[in-house]
């Protein structure tokens, strides 16, 4: 079996073909979802989806490139998240690649993402874009990794260095890679992929974007993650089954909320 660690199933573009979408996904073998919360006034829908499907999890959380949004506070995280279907808490990090100017906010969002994690032991999903040696540094600061009393979590969609990949799996957090690590011109993440460990990695489409090849350039969907684990088989040299029963063990410790709902 497959499992899309992290999509975005509730944006219209994908809500809308709902069935297809989950038929697509029962097509293909991939048994479970992570439906990820980009702000707090869609959330209630992310959180519908996983209420109506038992194989569709979800998060809560408030992305770092919305900044026109209402901000989250610790105990608001904190309430909405004491729901056996919500098994973390993001996608949350920083962006300082599509903002400028005093990002401070975003820094302070960060950290009360990573506060209300640890009162709910719930794990983070970050994102991470042109801003790692911060990211990783106001991890370290609030206790996010398992060894400082944190629950860790992943680094979604990864596209950093090794170097960057290597500090996030001492504090504990798996590095999940998308339909990028296909791209041929992604050449220094394919690295890094064949160097990350199997027992800290997972897989993930991010749909509706960044869809694998063959499909690159098209809508993305969960049920395209399987190409994402085939590359990453073949990068590798190991059995296809290796990596989707691999992935699917990690998901589930990682995320384990999940067993229980």
């Amino acid at each position: 079996m497959y499992i899309d660690s992290h999509c975005h199933i509730n944006f219209p573009e994908l809500a809308a073909r709902m069935p297809e979408v989950l038929a697509k996904m029962a097509e293909n073998q991939v048994t479970h979802a992570l439906c990820v919360s980009v702000d707090l006034p869609d959330f209630p829908g992310v959180l519908a989806l996983a209420e109506q499907y038992p194989h569709i999890y979800a998060s809560v959380g408030v992305h770092p490139d919305y900044e026109d949004t209402p901000e989250p506070t610790v105990q608001q995280l904190v309430e909405l998240a004491d729901h056996p279907k919500i098994v973390a808490i993001g996608e949350t990090g920083l962006d300082y690649y599509r903002l400028e100017g005093d990002l401070e906010w975003q820094r302070e969002r960060f950290r009360t993402h990573i506060r209300a994690s640890r009162e709910t032991r719930k794990p983070l999903i970050i994102h991470t874009r042109s801003a790692s040696e911060d990211t990783i540094r106001i991890l370290r600061e609030e206790g996010a990794g398992v060894t400082a009393g944190g629950v860790a979590g992943v680094m979604h969609c990864f596209t950093e260095s090794l170097a960057v990949a290597e500090a996030a799996i001492e504090m504990g957090f798996y590095i999940s890679f998308s339909g990028i690590v296909t791209f041929k011109s992604a050449k220094e993440l394919q690295e890094v992929a064949r160097a990350v460990p199997m027992e800290r990695m997972l897989i993930e489409t991010d749909s509706p974007y960044l869809a694998p090849v063959p499909y690159r350039g098209k809508m993305n969907e969960p049920g395209y993650v399987p190409h994402v684990a085939e590359f990453i088989a073949n990068l590798k040299g190991l059995p296809l089954r290796e990596v989707a029963d691999r992935t699917s063990e990690n998901f589930f410790n990682l995320f384990q909320h999940a067993r229980k709902a």
